[in-house]
């Protein structure tokens, strides 16, 4: 989408988990960063790395399971509860175990519900991106968490939206000009160009229920602050239509 509507200096986008680009930002191999996992965002902040923070979209984790949802998942009371369902019934979950925010969210989740799931005969570890991951627990009829965005982008899958509907499931995107000498001058022009064009652009993509994938946050840039803040109320994850189809499209 980037390489579609931006006009400016070109851009060599990198993508990779976000600590290594929070690395490479500190090495001062980047010039703008776009992150969702704050947590690490607060460590990065403390080092006094970023020139400007500019709030940008908010999304959201999904749980995702077969329709016949075996562990009860869609009447989960939390997120919390949901992990705790999987668990105690044993049902296959596949974790995409490659250090990006979706796997990092997951394993806060085990981690507050108590369970350590590792080595236990229904704890399948892909080591592959969420996208890939989705489709192993397609195949497998498996729990798994996503991102609404990847959910978005990935065709023909059994599996249905089953839980979103818990606070510690959203998912800020925050981007950050990094501080360093010289600034690149088309840095904030990008900045101005990503909140109005690109942004109006996220929002528009939906997941086949209609659910929006992105909102807006609509707070203004300013200086970056001395730690990551926590999301507002307001940046409450997209709502999951109550019958969401078993089919993902573009």
């Amino acid at each position: 989408m980037v390489d579609s509507l931006w006009r400016g200096t070109r851009v060599d986008r990198v993508i990779a988990p976000t600590a290594d680009i929070l690395r490479a930002a500190s090495e001062g191999d980047l010039d703008l960063v776009i992150t969702h996992a704050p947590e690490l965002d607060a460590k990065w902040l403390a080092g006094n790395r970023a020139a400007l923070t500019c709030p940008f979209v908010s999304s959201g984790f999904v749980l995702v399971g077969p329709t016949s949802d075996p562990a009860g998942v869609a009447q989960a009371r939390t997120a919390v509860d949901a992990m705790r369902r999987i668990a105690g019934r044993q049902v296959v979950f596949v974790s995409s175990s490659d250090s990006s925010p979706t796997h990092l969210k997951e394993l806060a989740l085990w981690q507050r519900a108590g369970v350590r799931p590792r080595g236990t005969p229904w704890y399948v570890e892909s080591q592959s991106s969420v996208a890939a991951t989705l489709a192993t627990a397609d195949d497998r009829r498996a729990y798994a968490l996503a991102d609404l965005p990847t959910l978005a982008h990935v065709q023909n899958l059994r599996l249905r939206p089953l839980f979103n509907a818990d606070p510690v499931l959203v998912s800020p995107f925050t981007l950050y000009v990094v501080r360093k000498t010289p600034e690149h001058p088309a840095a904030r022009p990008f900045v101005t160009w990503a909140l109005t064009t690109w942004r109006s652009q996220l929002t528009g993509l939906r997941l086949a229920d209609g659910t929006s994938a992105f909102v807006a946050r609509e707070d203004h840039c300013g200086p970056a602050p001395k730690k990551a803040e926590a999301p507002k109320r307001a940046e409450a994850p997209p709502k999951l239509k109550k019958k969401a189809p078993a089919k993902a499209r573009r």
